[in-house]
Formats: structure tokens, sequence, C-alpha cells
């Protein structure tokens, strides 16, 4: 097969797909460029930064392509149903990253709790701000809400379960059985609002509606900590923004943003937002996984 990659592979992956005879080309194309370029392959690999839309897909019909690729959970950035409707398919490799996003959600849990990200910023700042900063808050015996019960969400409730936390979740699909394996319960939305202590979001792209708004954010208790590693348009900023300089919301954990790269600076400055720039699954782990499965999709492709 001769394969695009678009926004960078794991090097041990790209040598194995070589290895057994693909002609592998790393191009990043701007979205005008992408669709007729998409002809000359038999499939592109892509994360977070192209975007494969209806128009793209028109130009590449009736050319050789026929896989596309997203190397990681969410599938947002391709319009999937117009795809398969134009006869190609579209994997992505759910199970490689999410611990590692997991992981991350955890870490802003813990820095919003003890205030690390602001502390260690002042601190740079030649501040010892110890009286300021000696009121955190532990994670053990706390609840933790999980939106969105997938690998991800699963993943951060066992870790949470680990250290002493009560992890509830909702989601619209129930895995049979998870509820004793990890020792959790589903809740409805309204229920985890105004029980949990945190609150993790891991749900996919909702096409614009805002799960976090301020009607959602008022059944919250008061001093919640809220982090999202899922899809920045799935939180009202404003509204966010808002609560945390009310105090409704005692600290965010933030790893993806409205818009990208992140243009909100009152919130990612906001001295009770831990943030990071969208690296939930940029670990070299996760990164060596999703290049093997990425393989392992198109050794399989069409057997």
């Amino acid at each position: 097969m001769r394969i695009l990659v678009t926004d960078g592979m794991d090097k041990t992956a790209l040598e194995q797909l070589k290895a057994n005879g693909h002609e592998v080309v790393e191009r990043f194309y701007k979205p005008e460029e992408l669709g007729a370029a998409l002809r000359d392959f038999d499939a592109v690999v892509v994360r977070s930064a192209t975007k494969v839309r209806a128009n793209h897909i028109d130009e590449a019909k009736g050319s050789k392509l026929k896989l596309i690729i997203r190397g990681g959970v969410g599938v947002d950035n391709i319009d999937v149903k117009y795809a398969e409707d134009a006869g190609i398919t579209v994997k992505n490799t759910p199970r490689a990253s999410s611990n590692s996003v997991a992981e991350l959600a955890m870490g802003h849990m813990f820095s919003c709790a003890r205030f690390i990200s602001v502390a260690g910023h002042t601190m740079r700042q030649d501040q010892w701000e110890k009286k300021a900063y000696g009121k955190g808050i532990e994670l053990g015996g706390k609840t933790l809400g999980i939106i969105g019960f997938g690998r991800i969400g699963q993943s951060l409730g066992r870790m949470a379960k680990g250290i002493g936390m009560e992890v509830i979740a909702q989601d619209i699909f129930h895995v049979p059985g998870i509820e004793e394996q990890i020792g959790m319960k589903y809740v409805e939305l309204d229920e985890l609002l105004a029980k949990s202590d945190f609150i993790s979001l891991h749900t996919p792209s909702l096409n614009g509606v805002k799960l976090i708004c301020k009607e959602n954010i008022d059944k919250m208790k008061d001093g919640v900590v809220f982090v999202n590693t899922s899809r920045g348009d799935n939180v009202n900023e404003y509204d966010l923004l808002q609560a945390l300089n009310s105090g409704k919301i005692r600290a965010a954990g933030l790893d993806v943003y409205a818009d990208e790269p992140a243009s909100n600076k009152a919130l990612y400055n906001h001295p009770s937002v831990s943030c990071t720039p969208h690296i939930g699954a940029a670990t070299k782990e996760a990164q060596q996984r999703i290049g093997m499965e990425i393989v392992d999709i198109i050794e399989g492709f069409g057997k």
C-alpha cells in the first residue's frame, strides 16, 4: 500500500510498515490541498491536526483511497459516515492511549487539589506562597464523577478507586459487569453533578452541545474540581470562567480548549486553572502502542 502519514507517527511503527513492503510518505497538507493529495494514496493516517471532511472525500472519490486511520480515540476530525458511504473504511486506535489520558486527568486532579501548577509558577517568580497554598484537599475519600465511561473513563475509575475515591459514572451505554469489576455505579447526570467532589469529562465531541454550561454548573457542589481531557467544544468557557471567579468551581484541570492553540487567555491564565496543551496521549508508551495498533490495522485490512 501507499500510505500518507500527515501528523507524525512512532518511528518504530513507521519502519515496520516499510519493512512490510509499504511505501510511506510523511507530509502535512493544508486543508485546501488535502483532498487532491489523498487520491494518490491507498491509506491515510491522521492524528488531531488533520481534518478529513466531506469536501476532501469528494475530491478523493473514485481514486485508490480506501482506508482512513485516526491515531487516537476520537474520530470527530473525520466525517466518518460520509467516508464510509463513499466506500472508504475509517478506523481508530481506541485502546492505545487510554491509560495515558487517564493518568493526565489524574495528574490534573492532584494539581487542582494541591495548587501544584500555580504554586510552582509563583516560586519561579521568587515568591514563597506557603500560606496561600497551604489549604489543599485530599483525593482519598472524595467522590469522583466520570462523564463518559469508555476505555479512558474506566481506566481513570480504576486509578481513583486505587487511592480511595468513590467513583460514580454517567454514560448512555452501560458496560455489563463493569460496576462489580471496578466497584463503581452508574447514575444519571443530575445525580452525578450533585454528588461529585471531582468531575472528569470523557465524552466525544457533542456537535456543539455545551455539556458543561451554567445550567449544569449550577447543579454541581460548591467547590467542585472539574477536569477536561476530552474535547474543548463540550465546555462553555465563559460559564466555566465565571464559575471559577465565583468559587463555585474550586479549580479546573484543562488539556483541551474551544480553540486550539488556546486563545482564551483569561481562562488558561486563571490562577485556579491547571493547564496543558492537548497532551493527553503524548507519552512515549502511548505513541508506541498507537503506532503498532496502526500497523495491525493496515496488515489486517481486507483480510
